[in-house]
């Protein structure tokens, strides 16, 4: 009896961990709108953090306003309106204003006001503000 339960148990951790990972399904726009804190990015989920200083406030209606701080620049804040929709429980988001090329992001985790995107290219870290 406790061999088998022996046996059960690695098949039992792989299970866990893989579902501790598994992506978070939307159901519509209403679970991200408002303002969010873009903490980081990284290349990985487990990887190098990179600091930025943005915010993304999904709005009603289908747009992303991405309101970038340049601390070292001419210009203290750039407002930037992409187009994004929640289909199918990832975020569609326009990759550039006036292109209709669009990404998926996935939310890979959410938990209270903190939540992980995972796009095309990046992982990003977000604060519900």
């Amino acid at each position: 009896m406790i061999k088998r339960y022996l046996g059960i148990l690695p098949i039992a951790a792989i299970f866990f961990a893989l579902s501790a990972h598994a992506d978070v399904v939307l159901k519509d726009e209403s679970e991200i709108l408002g303002k969010w804190k873009v903490t980081a990015e990284a290349a990985k989920l487990d990887g190098e953090k990179k600091a930025v200083i943005v915010e993304w406030d999904f709005k009603n209606g289908g747009v992303l306003e991405t309101i970038a701080t340049d601390a070292g620049g001419r210009t203290n804040e750039m407002h930037i309106p992409v187009k994004y929709s929640v289909e199918g429980g990832v975020i569609k988001k326009q990759v550039s204003p006036g292109r209709e090329k669009y990404e998926d992001c996935k939310v890979v985790e959410k938990n209270g006001s903190e939540m992980i995107l995972k796009c095309q290219f990046l992982y990003f870290f977000l604060t519900k503000i």
